[in-house]
This record gives structure tokens, C-alpha cells and sequence, in this order.
């Protein structure tokens, strides 16, 4: 497929990295970006989107993205797949490799894959805790670091950690939480020491989003939307429209910040809840 001028041509300056550069009404996206747990859910809806606009997707997953990679082939686009653990440094290792061989270069990572165990605090085994642990956060670690060289080389890029709105409160559970926590720490510790290889890294934070992680819960997702002033779940491709945003070039002077999108939950589901119930009482 021909690459839009606007979404996959590469910049006139070296890589793809973003700097100052005058206005224009396209936006420019990397060419070849590398997204994991896009084999379904969020991680797919973000690889249609850039493959739209023209990147080479690699996507990463212990699924099988065979299926993804032929639906975007089959629409024009190109993908390619590969078998990762993220929390396998080797593997990181292997698919990076494979990226460099196969195009040279790389400009985006998205890091999607992660799991939940709706588990609260006393109920939470150390084999969770560190399973889920390991994944939303040791995983995206390997990942950053498995990709940086590859990006310094390119003339930089954008790293974009999909998060979560249980890394900016306190969630019951325990495992989940502090792990997201954690990656609001790693994302602007590694958003400072990328920043010199023209390498923006900034965190993604969701509230509750129409996906497959929400199976089965259906008591707990209709407590939770009950608090969320905009009355409803988001849905996956406004998570992509943030996405999209982060690894394109108007967002070229982000680097270590957090963007969150919940519908009001964090900074106003608290009292909206109570009015709520209370309704009247004033």
C-alpha cells in the first residue's frame, strides 16, 4: 500500500523523531511502530488505526495475531506479526531484531499488553502479585529498553504506556494498582533519560473501556459507571484517538505526562456518586 503523505513519508530531517516544525493540517505518524497485546481488545483497534494511516504495525502478543495481521493486509495495509511474553527480556530482544531487520528503523511502542486480578488486598497471593506485577510493569521496562537503541538510531520516536486510572488512585486491588502505579513512575523516569535521544515516553490512563478485561464483571461495571459523571464506559477507539495523538507529530513537545481518559471518574466520580445518592439532600 502506498504510504499518505500525511500519515508514513518520512520526515525531512533524519528519523522519526519530532521537533519544532511549522504548522501544517496533516500529521505526520511513525512509519513502523511496534505495539504489544495487539492481538485483540485496544491493542488491535490501535494497530487498525496506525495501519490506516499508513505505518508498518508489528504486533506483539502471546495470542495468535496471525488473523489481525491478514484482516489489515487484506484492507491495504501492511503487519506483521510476532509471538512475545513481554515479560521475556530475551524475546523483547528477538522481535526488536526482527523489526530492524525487516524495516531499519523504528519510530513507535506502544505498550498495551496487561492483565487484571480483581483480587482485593488480603486475597491477593504472592503468585498474582507478582504475575500481574511482571506484566504491567516489568514487561513495559524490558520493552522500553529493548527499543531505545533501535530508536536513538532512527532519530528518535515516541513511546506511548497504556496505564490506567487504578495508577492514579487508590484500587482494591493491590497487584493491578501498584503496578500502574508504577508505570506512571517509569514512563517520567524514562521520558528524562530518553529526552537526549529525541525519545518522548508519555502514559496513557483509562477508565473503564468496552473490552474483553471486563468479562464477568458485570456487577462491579455497572457499580462503576454509577461514578462516572459522563455516565458511560469509554470505548476503545477514543482510547486510540489518544493513542494516535501521542505517537503523532502535534504532540511533538509532550514528553512525561500522563493523559487521562475516564469520563470525569478521577476528578469528579467521588462527589457525583454521592450527589447522586443523595439526591435531594441539599
Amino acid at each position: 500500500m502506498s504510504e499518505p503523505d500525511h500519515a508514513a513519508s518520512l520526515p525531512d530531517r533524519p528519523g522519526e523523531g519530532h521537533g519544532p516544525a511549522e504548522h501544517s493540517e496533516t500529521v505526520r505518524y511513525p512509519s513502523v511502530v511496534l505495539i504489544t497485546g495487539a492481538a485483540a481488545g485496544m491493542g488491535a483497534e490501535h494497530a487498525r488505526a496506525l495501519a490506516r494511516r499508513g505505518s508498518h504495525v508489528h504486533l506483539a502478543d502471546v495470542a495468535d495475531c496471525a488473523p489481525l495481521v491478514r484482516e489489515i493486509t487484506e484492507a491495504g495495509g501492511r503487519a506483521t506479526g510476532h509471538a512475545l511474553d513481554v515479560t521475556d527480556r530475551a524475546g523483547w530482544r528477538r522481535v526488536v531484531d526482527a523489526v530492524r531487520a525487516a524495516d531499519g528503523r523504528l519510530g513507535g511502542l506502544v505498550n498495551n499488553a496487561g492483565m487484571s486480578r480483581r483480587l482485593r488486598f488480603m486475597d491477593t497471593t504472592e503468585e498474582v502479585w507478582e504475575r500481574v506485577m511482571r506484566v504491567n510493569l516489568f514487561g513495559p521496562f524490558h520493552g522500553i529498553q529493548a527499543v531505545a537503541p533501535l530508536m536513538r538510531d532512527s532519530g528518535g520516536g515516541s513511546i506511548v504506556n497504556i496505564s490506567s486510572v487504578s495508577g492514579q488512585i487508590g484500587y482494591f486491588s493491590p497487584s493491578y494498582s501498584a503496578a500502574k502505579w508504577g508505570l506512571t513512575g517509569l514512563s517520567k523516569s524514562a521520558a528524562g533519560e530518553l529526552a537526549a535521544w529525541n525519545i518522548r515516553v508519555n502514559s496513557v490512563h483509562p477508565g473503564l473501556v468496552s473490552t474483553g478485561l471486563l468479562a464477568g464483571s458485570d456487577g462491579f461495571v455497572e457499580s462503576a459507571r454509577r461514578s462516572i459523571p459522563a455516565g458511560r464506559l469509554g470505548e476503545p477507539r477514543e482510547i486510540t484517538d489518544a493513542v494516535l495523538f501521542l505517537l503523532g507529530d502535534r504532540s511533538a513537545y509532550m514528553t512525561g505526562t500522563e493523559v487521562t481518559l475516564d469520563g470525569g471518574l478521577v476528578s469528579n466520580g467521588l462527589y457525583h456518586r454521592i450527589l447522586d445518592d443523595a439526591e435531594g439532600a441539599l
